[in-house]
């Protein structure tokens, strides 16, 4: 079952997740993130509280560390366990959000692990991008709503993985692509749950609209 190599993976991952940029950017500019704003350790928070500089920032520093996850993943076992490589990948990427969103020195209070995706549809199969570009960015300009957006990439990305791996992108057993299936379907919950203040302001018409070149209309 090679269950110690997806335990690696994970904890691989968790630690990759635990570099909260936000969190470090922000104590460099002598503030706690945590304690302004949404409270939340990511890229939407950075940009309201530390300005749009500093939030594409930590944008591409999360990104990096979830590619650079399954770079390494890849690396260390793409020869040795090419029929579960991706598998392997999958529970890495599980350990990036958990660590991302749940470090364990911040008293388990980090990001939503949207900005991690990204670095996940880079480093997992790069069909994947296509789709993800269009569930974000078409919900996010029609609307400036960062949390639909985010909410429609993890929801697309998820039915994106299940239809390559039914169609034996993956290379890998049906057992494996089962388990794939299940742990993104997981994650795509846990993105919900994390959401879902951001829900439930989107369905009262209140939620906090993002404009990527308008500061002044940020909390219209």
């Amino acid at each position: 079952m090679n269950i110690a190599l997806r335990l690696i993976c994970l904890v691989i991952g968790y630690f990759f997740g635990c570099i909260q940029w936000a969190y470090l950017i922000g104590k460099h500019k002598g503030i706690d993130i945590r304690n302004y704003g949404s409270g939340n350790s990511g890229t939407t928070n950075a940009m309201r509280v530390m300005g749009k500089k500093t939030g594409y920032l930590v944008f591409f520093l999360d990104l990096g560390k979830g590619l650079i996850c399954l770079l390494l993943i890849g690396a260390l076992f793409g020869k040795s366990h090419p029929d579960m490589v991706y598998l392997l990948k999958m529970w890495a990427f599980a350990g990036v959000v958990l660590g991302h969103d749940y470090p364990f020195y911040m008293k388990f209070r980090g990001g939503k692990g949207v900005a991690v995706m990204a670095g996940f549809v880079f480093g997992y199969h790069i069909s994947l991008l296509p789709f993800a570009a269009l569930a974000f960015f078409v919900p996010f300009l029609v609307t400036h709503y960062v949390s639909l957006g985010s909410l429609c990439v993890y929801g697309l990305t998820f039915l994106a993985v299940v239809i390559e791996g039914a169609l034996g992108m993956y290379h890998t057993g049906t057992a494996m692509l089962i388990e794939i299936d299940v742990i993104m379907g997981i994650l795509t919950a846990m993105a919900f749950w994390r959401h879902r203040s951001n829900i439930g302001r989107l369905r009262a018409g209140n939620e906090r609209k993002l404009y990527l070149t308008h500061s002044d209309k940020e909390s219209r």
